[in-house]
């Protein structure tokens, strides 16, 4: 019989981080199977898989094809009721995987979980995402410390962010699968609002703790970082009309406050570019908002002090 939970990790290189990943996954106390989707790492990563870890079975993309199109390759891999997106620089307690999926069992309607992930130095990462009227995405009561974000309710959760989310295999059969037209950030956002607006549920799991250490791939607030969660962004206001929606306006102001702040502490355009790209681009179809989900008391000033947080 097939595994309940398909655990899910894209890798692009960084084989330490992988390794302590995995070593982390054997110790998990629910059943799973873990698929490791390789995005042509640029090291030894599948050599070193093959001889340490050869319980894991390996999809290997033959090209870096990006975030979405691996964790799309390798949920088609697997069979489980239950996936499990789970990035390479998270270490996961034993106890993660039956923490996080408890809740499916309870709720026939519930399409995704968040965990808490902590940064190393103890500080929340996220628990889960959280969006304004934009559809601009926050990582969730980020910097907080952890007891309050286990009793938090707002600002209100959206779904899982791309670091470690639990989704049902039904509701992502149902939606579609992850937007492969984005390489990097933001399809997490964009499928949360899928699921939303096909109403299905989303749970926040604070019992489920890891630790995130974070931006491991490409670096923090690197150039190709920006430029690709630019494009995302330009793509996602694109795929939603949100510059023709009623918060046209404030989608267009807030953009062009965000590009002008990166250019100043970046000096740089990387991120405008990076924009300019996405809203040239061709979504298939037109995203409709989910009527839940997204949290319409974030205002401007706090969704900018979210945008700092994270």
């Amino acid at each position: 019989m097939a595994e309940p939970i398909d655990v899910v990790v894209p890798v692009y290189g960084g084989w330490a981080l992988t390794e302590s990943c995995l070593t982390h996954l054997r110790a998990q106390t629910a059943a799973h199977r873990v698929i490791l989707v390789d995005n042509a790492s640029p090291d030894d990563t599948l050599a070193r898989v093959r001889a340490g870890f050869p319980d894991v079975e390996i999809v290997a993309m033959g090209r870096n094809a990006g975030f979405a199109a691996a964790c799309n390759a390798g949920i088609r891999s697997g069979s489980g009721e239950i996936i499990v997106l789970l990035n390479n620089d998270v270490d996961a307690p034993p106890d993660l995987l039956a923490q996080l999926t408890e809740p499916f069992a309870r709720d026939a309607r519930l399409g995704s979980a968040a965990p808490l992930l902590l940064r190393p130095d103890g500080q929340v990462d996220s628990l889960g995402l959280c969006c304004d009227v934009t559809l601009t995405g926050f990582a969730r009561l980020a910097g907080t410390d952890a007891q309050h974000a286990a009793r938090a309710t707002r600002p209100q959760l959206l779904g899982p962010s791309g670091a470690c989310g639990a989704y049902r295999r039904a509701a992502l059969d149902g939606v579609g699968p992850l937007d492969e037209a984005i390489f990097m950030y933001s399809e997490d956002l964009d499928l949360a609002l899928r699921l939303r607006a096909a109403g299905w549920g989303t749970a926040a799991v604070p019992a489920a703790r890891a630790v995130h250490h974070g931006s491991a791939t490409v670096g923090r607030r690197s150039a190709q970082q920006r430029r690709w969660a630019g494009f995302a962004r330009g793509h996602l206001i694109r795929k939603y009309g949100l510059l023709r929606s009623r918060p046209g306006v404030r989608t267009l102001l807030s953009e062009l406050l965000a590009c002008a702040g990166d250019a100043v502490l970046a000096r740089d355009l990387a991120a405008v570019r990076g924009r300019a790209s996405g809203l040239r681009s061709q979504p298939s179809g037109r995203a409709a908002t989910p009527a839940e989900g997204v949290d319409r008391s974030i205002g401007v000033r706090e969704a900018f002090a979210l945008r700092r947080a994270a």
